[in-house]
């Protein structure tokens, strides 16, 4: 295994027994953290799928970076990825142990296209999904080399691992990615009509139209984290999810008009669904051989604040 000598200005700076914690000021621009910030974000809401949680991690790397000493730092970009990546894999412990009992499925806090976070990479919410099915050294060796394009050897070091073991950490990780991915990209105007006729036909229950849109394999999934109403389990294979969406067509037949927002959702097409006022949920769609193949449905409204900015909500009362 490999570790950083005790004088590495990294090292010193993650063991401070001692961070300030006055009152938090927003470096100048000419801070190097400020040019490195909206990476370092990017980076720590690939490894979480939280805004939240991404926020917190940089706001602590910031900390760190106050207390570090910054003449022996000779490239700031690297020795800040490295802190931050080492505080999300601290962050992915508890996080884990708190989706063990996360009521229904978990999926990433929803990003609209629009985000500083998320541009620069082509990673969409199917292939965050599968990052989540990787451990946290595999997840952090995919994310630094092969999205983030950090040298093999900063990884290790990063890692704390020799290079021929993050070597095989992110051919695992790729080959395991590689299976998510669409075989031909989807042109954003096909994406978008798609996601429209999807929600004309689940809001009116014709389920002819759906049965048309989707695929066979279909598998919905919806994220109301217990907060409020949304499926508790993952629901699978066009006939369950024509069944789901006609009987809700039926209950809520009456209700008031919901407005729609086309967006793209972690690159993929959706809406976001707009109720007096509020958000009520973010849809996104997978979209394989011209056919729904995945729906994710976040209802969570701890997972809706930032999307809530993201849009202008008209009154809708």
């Amino acid at each position: 295994m490999m570790r950083p000598e005790a004088s590495d200005p990294f090292e010193s700076a993650c063991a401070a027994s001692t961070i300030p914690t006055r009152p938090v000021m927003r470096p100048e621009a000419s801070d190097p953290f400020e040019a490195e910030r909206a990476r370092l974000t990017r980076l720590a809401y690939r490894m979480l799928g939280s805004f939240a949680e991404a926020e917190d991690v940089v706001q602590s790397a910031w900390l760190r970076w106050q207390a570090a000493d910054r003449a022996a730092v000779a490239v700031p970009g690297a020795f800040l990825s490295r802190i931050v990546t080492r505080l999300c894999l601290d962050t992915m412990k508890s996080a884990r142990a708190r989706r063990e009992v996360y009521v229904g499925p978990w999926l990433p806090e929803p990003a609209l296209d629009t985000e500083e976070a998320i541009d620069g990479d082509d990673l969409t919410l199917t292939l965050m999904m599968a990052l989540e099915r990787l451990s946290p050294l595999e997840r952090a060796a995919f994310l630094l080399h092969d999205v983030f394009g950090v040298p093999l050897d900063e990884v290790a070091a990063t890692l704390g691992r020799a290079a021929p073991a993050v070597r095989q950490l992110a051919v695992r990780a790729r080959q395991h990615v590689r299976a998510e991915r669409p075989r031909y990209p989807l042109p954003t105007e096909e994406g978008e009509r798609i996601a429209r006729a999807f929600f004309d036909a689940s809001r009116s229950g014709d389920v002819a139209a759906l049965r048309g849109l989707l695929s066979e394999t279909v598998t919905m999934r919806a994220d109301g984290g217990g907060k409020v109403i949304a499926v508790l389990n993952p629901i699978r294979g066009i006939d369950r999810v024509l069944r789901l969406f006609s009987g809700l067509a039926r209950k809520y037949a009456g209700s008031p008009a919901t407005l729609l927002r086309a967006v793209r959702v972690d690159g993929l097409p959706g809406f976001v669904s707009l109720e007096r006022g509020g958000v009520l949920q973010v849809t996104a769609l997978e979209i394989r051989d011209g056919r729904i193949a995945g729906i994710y449905i976040t209802r969570n409204p701890d997972k809706l604040r930032r999307v809530a900015e993201a849009v202008a909500i008209p009154d809708v009362r």
